[in-house]
């Protein structure tokens, strides 16, 4: 991918792009099987899936900066200043398309972006994120109520211009780099945007989280998928679910799935997902991963985990390890929690991983790994 941003050295975020993608690639599989190496010294390594190497983020957050009149949208420069980067080439076309469109909303809304050095301003962030159908769910990160009034009267025209069915906005106070705050506002009757995947359709709502590479969590959700048909489990535990993306996969005739998410949010949408599916085998609790399975009465035969980076921790790898499971398949963004997760649980053998790119020109990676006892 050519940037010229990145050639200017006005963002470095992807800081892999003077290689190529073949040895960007190649590189992510060298360092992540010998972070595993140790713990997984027999692991048969599959073909990683590959991403697009430009056009592949379908989620947006832009820092807003600058003034009413001449807004950006894109990063803060070294004096905390606005920079734009409405032409950055991570971003799906339907993004590129609509964050002018944002900007210039920005004018016509009257909303005053934030100013970090002088801890004023309304307008914090613009967050966008695209579905697979081209429909988008846009975001304003507001410091107060203030400008609610002119949104909601600058929406109709904005909604004439982008094809927008979830419109919101999040409240966020504090002068923290924290991205949002916990209330949000919804100025659309619509409150959730379907992402259509492998023919499942997910219902993401504002806070919910979703993987950001959709071509790339569509080749993670089979994968699992697959690996789940083969071991033929009669039961199934998806934790950390999320909106289902694991879950709904591998649910099916003879198959019983239980999915468990602390977000309430989330696990309303994983319902409504699996009611659309007409899947009755399956049941989806908020909860903490890690009390439900220390707390539970029966064991299934094969767990999912997909935990944050910081990984499933001490407690729950100790209870798979003695727990019985026969099969765990583990979905980690971060190769170092994975590694130390693994050697808690020695009987759980490492059996097969894929590297999948989900986040190309950065060393970051997703690895997907089937445990067998």
């Amino acid at each position: 991918m050519q940037c010229d941003y990145f050639d200017a050295g006005v963002c470095r975020s992807c800081h892999l792009l003077d290689l190529s993608y073949v040895d960007q690639l190649a590189r992510k599989q060298a360092a992540v099987a010998e972070a595993l190496a140790p713990v997984a010294p027999d692991v048969r390594w599959e073909e990683p899936v590959r991403s697009l190497d430009a056009g592949f983020r379908n989620k947006a957050k832009m820092v807003v900066g600058g003034t009413v009149a001449a807004p950006t949208l894109g990063i803060l420069g070294p004096s905390r200043e606005g920079v734009d980067l409405l032409e950055c080439g991570l971003h799906s076309p339907g993004l590129r398309a609509a964050l002018p469109v944002l900007e210039s909303f920005v004018t016509e809304a009257g909303l005053t972006p934030y100013s970090v050095p002088e801890r004023s301003g309304e307008l914090k962030h613009v967050i966008a994120t695209e579905s697979p159908d081209g429909e988008l769910m846009v975001r304003w990160v507001l410091r107060s109520r203030e400008a609610l009034g002119r949104l909601r009267r600058g929406l109709p025209s904005l909604l004439s211009r982008l094809p927008i069915v979830v419109a919101s906005v999040n409240l966020q106070p504090e002068h923290k780099a924290i991205l949002e705050g916990p209330e949000e506002i919804f100025l659309t009757p619509g409150e959730a945007l379907t992402m259509e995947v492998n023919g499942v359709g997910l219902h993401l709502r504002p806070q919910s989280f979703f993987q950001t590479n959709t071509g790339v969590a569509a080749g993670l959700y089979r994968h699992a998928r697959d690996l789940v048909t083969v071991v033929g489990p009669s039961s199934v535990w998806d934790l950390y679910c999320g909106v289902g993306g694991f879950g709904l996969h591998v649910a099916g005739p003879g198959r019983h799935v239980v999915g468990v998410e602390s977000s309430a949010q989330a696990v309303a949408s994983a319902r409504l997902s699996a009611a659309d599916l007409g899947l009755a085998g399956t049941e989806w609790v908020v909860g903490d991963a890690t009390a439900y399975a220390v707390s539970a009465n029966a064991v299934p035969e094969l767990v999912v985990v997909n935990p944050p980076r910081r990984g499933i921790g001490a407690q729950l790898a100790g209870w798979l390890e003695t727990s019985g499971v026969g099969h765990v398949v583990y979905s980690s963004c971060n190769a170092s929690s994975l590694a130390r997760d693994l050697a808690a649980m020695p009987s759980l053998r490492p059996t097969s991983a894929r590297l999948l790119d989900m986040f190309p020109h950065t060393d970051h990676h997703e690895v997907l790994v089937l445990l067998s006892r």
